[in-house]
């Protein structure tokens, strides 16, 4: 019975370098010479951190630029708390990775609600959809590309 796998992962080396294209881009930018500035990347948690709100806001911006860069979504960042301080002001944003047990009940719901014939089931983080033919799970596919489910998702482990 063919079968697919609907995940939303993020890859962590991607991730990485991104983080690290921002920290470098900081370095050399003029608007913050002289600024202290921090970008920490720890597990799938992002810590910007710099003396004002306003410089905070641009360095998301180059965060934002250099993730679209490296082919992560952006929709999959998730803002964390805002902390201020007198010295200096913290943004933490959070990467969703994995399908969390809400997002999957909605995809499962759609799956059902199409009247594609074809069954989802979760399986932890990912979202396993089954179908008699190849065709049904191709038309899934094309229809949870165009759903608004609010996370990016990918499709692996495609099994005819």
């Amino acid at each position: 019975m063919p079968s697919f796998d609907v995940v939303s992962e993020v890859d962590s080396h991607e991730l990485s370098n991104a983080v690290d294209q921002t920290r470098r881009e900081l370095e050399n930018r003029f608007d913050f010479r002289g600024v202290k500035t921090r970008v920490e990347l720890e597990g799938f948690a992002i810590t910007l951190a710099a003396e004002s709100e306003f410089q905070v806001q641009q360095m998301e911006d180059i965060l934002h630029d250099k993730l679209t860069r490296r082919g992560i979504d952006i929709s999959a960042l998730e803002h964390g708390p805002e902390n201020q301080n007198i010295a200096e002001y913290r943004l933490q944003i959070n990467v969703r990775n994995g399908i969390d047990k809400d997002t999957a009940r909605k995809i499962v719901k759609a799956v059902k609600s199409s009247g594609i014939k074809v069954q989802a089931q979760i399986q932890q983080e990912q979202v396993r959809v089954n179908g008699k033919k190849r065709d049904e799970l191709q038309q899934t596919i094309a229809f949870l590309k165009q759903a608004d489910i609010g996370i990016p998702l990918q499709f692996d482990n495609f099994r005819d």
